[in-house]
């Protein structure tokens, strides 16, 4: 029995609520049961430095955890400060989004994609991801209603849930009590059935090949259900 009394293959509820700021030109917050990641998405007409003169685009994403998202209080990470693993993260939602997205399509311009993380109970990338396409797709349609682009440069949706091996069963979307205790835990990030990045670790205890199969289609299973969500929340 999980903790939280799910089946092995069942979900956390999922809520997308967008239009949540003011002035992000794509905002939502994205509630994963009792994780919560506030998304913004930002449109900048300048490139970095590499990129100038190439007619391409770029998508790229900071994340960060507010003091009071875990049980016991963080000090605040400064820009110079953040931490190995908030540099993990925010590379890897980059990195992700950018999977998913026509660079040519969207123009020698740029869209920040921030992930600020009010509430952690386990999952905080995945749901970034997952919020961050959401973020990154209201952003790109005002692009589009405004002219500045004539078509979606956002091939697919792109998504993250996290699988694992907890007390020697595969399951899906692990939460805090369960990734703690995980003899293998998991990240997949994948966009129209396709992989875009898995993260595996034994924990505790290795795993084999058909364990590994289990967990990626549980994963495929997952993000199905994510991806609905965001056509939901976007359409």
């Amino acid at each position: 029995m999980r903790p939280s009394g799910r089946q092995t293959n069942e979900m956390r509820e999922i809520k997308i609520e967008t239009g949540v700021t003011m002035h992000a030109e794509g905002s939502c917050l994205i509630k994963c049961g009792n994780t919560h990641v506030l998304c913004t998405a930002s449109i900048d007409s300048r490139v970095p430095s590499f990129l100038k003169g190439s007619g391409l685009g770029w998508v790229t994403a900071e994340y960060g955890m507010l003091p009071r998202a875990t049980n016991t209080r963080m000090r605040r990470e400064a820009k110079n400060g953040q931490s190995g693993r908030t540099q993990e993260i925010q590379r890897l939602i980059g990195r992700s989004l950018r999977a998913g997205v026509d660079r040519v399509a969207l123009g020698e311009r740029q869209i920040v994609v921030d992930c600020d993380v009010i509430q952690a109970d386990g999952g905080t990338r995945c749901a970034s991801i997952t919020g961050g396409w959401v973020a990154l797709k209201l952003a790109v349609n005002q692009l589009m209603k405004a002219g500045l682009i004539t078509s979606d440069p956002l091939v697919d949706p792109v998504a993250a849930i996290s699988c694992g091996i907890y007390a020697g069963q595969e399951i899906l979307d692990m939460d805090y009590p369960e990734d703690s205790e995980a003899g293998v835990d998991g990240n997949f990030v994948m966009t129209a059935g396709k992989l875009i990045e898995v993260q595996m670790s034994a924990e505790g205890s290795v795993y084999s090949r058909a364990q590994m199969n289990g967990l990626l289609d549980l994963a495929e299973k997952g993000v199905s259900e994510l991806v609905s969500k965001q056509l939901e929340a976007v359409y």
